[in-house]
C-alpha cells in the first residue's frame, strides 16, 4: 500500500499525524507528509482509518494488486 496526502487538500489538521506518527508528520511547509514509500502491513489500518478521519480528504491510498498476487 502506498499512501499519499495532496498538498492542495491538506489544511494541516494534524489527525493522520496523530493516528499514525510513524507514517505523517507535519513538514516544514506546514502540510501532511508521507514518511514511508510504502506502508508497512502492520500500519495499514491506521492509514485506512487517517484516509476516514482526514476532515479535507486529502490522504489517497493505492494498493498494488500484483504484489499481493500467488
Amino acid at each position: 500500500m502506498k499512501v499519499t496526502v495532496d498538498p492542495d487538500l491538506c489544511a494541516a489538521h494534524g489527525a493522520c499525524m496523530v493516528i499514525c506518527p510513524e507514517v505523517f508528520r507535519i513538514g516544514d511547509e506546514g502540510w501532511a507528509e508521507v514518511l514511508v514509500d510504502e506502508v508497512p502491513a502492520e500500519l495499514e489500518e491506521q492509514v485506512q482509518r487517517a484516509v476516514v478521519q482526514c476532515p479535507t480528504q486529502a490522504i489517497s491510498v493505492t494498493v498494488d494488486r500484483s504484489a499481493h498476487a500467488d
